[in-house]
């Protein structure tokens, strides 16, 4: 089994102890559960924001504990002010060290969208994703076949939340496109090899609708990729572990959107001459 097959099928036990163990019925009387969702796809396009989704991850299955000892609380509300559009928080804990609660404390202490990352492949699970406060999901298309992909994004929207569907090559695109989705993103990180190569955006960027918000994602290290990930056509971009294998993931996050705005300007200044 590559590292995908053993997160979904450790994903599948479970999502079935969390069902025998946490009802339906009481996921839905959480306080976040009936609160209205912040839209990721309007702030994505916010000229005022960077476009960059900011992500706390502790860990990873490649590479182990990233940053183990990084506060919720204070790397979010420094990912926002350094002018992160929103934030992606991961909640599975076997392989990237998150859980529920991580994803709730940031609710708390922030106003703007946040994606639940995670491996999701059944219902209870957004149900789940609402009660802690996400405002959208994470679809990931090696792991779904069409149909049930669709099926999921449906159901997301009637919760009211927004969709981001995951793609790693043209196949994977083609194959899965439907009209429940907001945000389709192209994973630099092949999940299997786990290899990372920003060209995997380049080549598929075209191919994307432009119905949908386009991000790129993983990978990314320079703000300067940034800048060419945006003239390809790309309005968003998903950062973590760039961000989190400093001391101080929120510096590290402000220091590069720093310089991504710079690079914007310049580029800008140039345009005029």
């Amino acid at each position: 089994m590559n590292i995908l097959d053993r997160i979904v099928a450790h994903k599948l036990k479970e999502v079935a102890e969390s069902k025998a163990l946490v009802p339906l019925k009481k996921l839905e009387k959480s306080p976040f559960y009936d609160g209205q969702t912040v839209s990721m796809r309007k702030y994505l396009l916010n000229p005022e924001k960077t476009g960059i989704i900011a992500e706390f991850k502790r860990k990873s299955p490649s590479k182990g504990w990233i940053n183990a000892n990084a506060k919720v609380e204070k790397t979010t509300i420094g990912y926002m002010q350094a002018g992160a559009s929103a934030l992606s928080v991961l909640t599975d804990w076997e392989f990237f060290g998150g859980n529920n609660e991580d994803l709730i404390t940031a609710r708390k202490f922030n106003f703007c969208p946040i994606l639940r990352k995670d491996f999701m492949i059944d219902e209870y699970q957004f149900v789940e994703a609402k009660s802690i406060g996400a405002d959208c999901i994470l679809l990931i298309a090696a792991i779904l076949e069409p149909k049930r992909l669709e099926e999921l994004a449906k159901f997301a929207k009637s919760l009211g939340m927004e969709v981001l569907m995951e793609v790693h090559d043209e196949v994977e695109l083609e194959r899965s496109l439907n009209p429940y989705l907001d945000v389709v993103g192209v994973n630099n990180r092949n999940l299997k090899t786990f290899d990372v190569s920003v060209d995997t955006s380049l080549a598929l960027v075209d191919k994307i609708p432009k119905e949908f918000i386009k991000i790129s994602e993983s990978g990314i290290s320079d703000p300067s990729t940034l800048v060419t990930l945006r003239e390809a056509g790309y309005q968003g971009f998903l950062i973590g572990e760039n961000f989190m294998k400093s001391i101080r993931p929120h510096q590290a996050a402000y220091n590069f959107m720093n310089t991504y705005r710079e690079l914007l300007a310049l580029k800008s200044t140039e345009s005029l001459r």
